[in-house]
């Protein structure tokens, strides 16, 4: 058709991917802008940091993706502001025309303010930083090997701020690779002197998620061997000693900051757009306030609804289905049908804490153990995009879990490529 309309798209997570895919082939042509040119699965970036998946496995090409969709294009570009006026994104690599906008960008770490902290911790919101991470990790395991006494004390402490599914899923998986994989590496260090010590603003771990949640999940980790302290909070750190709330500090050169997220905003937007949490406001078609052609999707989007008054939960599943339902009302702008407004079904949440051990919270029941642990594997395989990929992990899961055992433990750092 001559008159495609023209769909620039920024972002390309669980909303942006799933929007272009249900977008109408034959009404409009797409133009995705990210700075990074791969889909990440972000429910395992603590695989990948924790040495149990290679980043391959949860990584994306976008142009792989989009292979068979001929009116998709993608860029690799960062985008510096928006002309709603001109109907122009602007980026480092030019300008983008546009009929239709959406911004489907997500969150960044909130680091409420501390520079300090975000100088000198690390944070798992992308690949490369489940890399930067799992580099760190290891190079301090190699450090402790030759380190005086007073060097190892913060070298053997893991610290993890923020007790959501992020924080608690991080902190099983490093006191299960402490028991069964890092002794056999390290047989010169003692692993009893090796902390995880996870601190939490509010009173639970799981916060967000039931009382059985809350109360499994500070169980688990007890069992594992894993420090808990909560409504505590992280003044300060300097690179080798974090400052708490109660005057305590701690000794550590492993400072991992999961509490919390902020959305990306963008410049040429008006203010008064952002709402609570400073996410973009949108009605029920995902509309944004006060534009006629803007949209906001995913983690990014505020949208108040009967059932969600203060807003939609940060979730993929929230995300994937705004996206589907964006797609239906693009196209009926353009075959001139009625808007379906969106409605989020809560379809439950959960969090696996290690080997056996998970919660899962369904609005019809709510459950721990084994059971809840083989359906968090299965929901998250299903939520993989390739076949291919499903297969690579459900494999390495299962050798994992059969040999109690990985080989993924690989320093793989970067130096500074020639031009």
């Amino acid at each position: 058709m001559e008159n495609k309309k023209n769909v620039v798209v920024v972002g390309g997570g669980f909303a942006g991917v799933q929007l272009i895919k249900n977008l109408d082939q034959k009404l409009f042509n797409v133009t995705l802008l990210d700075k990074i040119n791969h889909h990440q699965f972000q429910p395992l970036f603590y695989q990948v940091a924790t040495s149990q998946l290679e980043p391959s496995s949860i990584s994306f090409p976008f142009r792989k993706i989009f292979q068979k969709h001929k009116n998709v294009q993608f860029r690799l570009a960062e985008v510096n502001g928006i002309d709603t006026a001109s109907n122009k994104v602007k980026t480092d690599i030019g300008d983008f025309i546009y009929d239709y906008l959406v911004i489907a960008a997500g969150c960044k770490t909130n680091f409420f303010g501390n520079t300090a902290i975000a100088e000198k911790s690390f944070t798992l919101k992308s690949t490369s930083d489940s890399i930067a991470l799992r580099n760190h990790v290891l190079i301090n395991f190699e450090k402790i090997m030759y380190a005086t006494e007073e060097e190892k004390e913060s070298l053997y402490n893991i610290v993890i701020v923020g007790g959501g599914p992020t924080g608690v899923e991080l902190a099983g998986a490093f006191a299960e690779i402490r028991k069964n994989i890092l002794p056999k590496d390290y047989p010169g260090i003692d692993f009893h002197r090796f902390k995880i010590i996870l601190i939490e603003g509010s009173p639970n771990t799981l916060n967000s998620m039931s009382d059985l949640a809350h109360k499994a999940s500070r169980k688990y980790l007890q069992e594992m061997g894993v420090e808990l302290h909560t409504e505590i909070v992280v003044k300060n750190y300097d690179g080798t000693t974090i400052e708490l709330s109660n005057g305590a500090t701690i000794k550590s050169a492993n400072l991992i900051w999961a509490a919390g997220v902020t959305p990306n905003t963008f410049e040429g937007l008006d203010a008064s757009v952002y709402g609570p949490g400073k996410r973009i406001k949108v009605d029920r078609t995902s509309l944004v306030s006060g534009y006629t052609n803007v949209y906001a999707i995913g983690d990014i989007s505020y949208m108040e609804t009967p059932k969600y008054p203060k807003g939609h939960p940060q979730l993929a599943n929230v995300a994937i289905n705004q996206a589907k339902n964006l797609a239906v009302n693009l196209k009926a702008l353009q075959t001139k049908k009625e808007l379906k407004e969106f409605e989020y079904k809560d379809l439950g949440s959960m969090a696996t804490i290690g080997k056996n051990k998970a919660v899962v919270d369904l609005p019809f029941i709510k459950f721990k153990g084994f059971f809840a642990w083989l359906t968090w594997m299965f929901v998250h395989l299903m939520l993989i995009l390739s076949v291919k990929n499903k297969l690579i992990i459900f494999i390495n899961w299962a050798w994992a879990y059969i040999t109690k055992d990985t080989s993924l433990r690989l320093i793989l750092t970067q130096k500074n490529s020639k031009q």
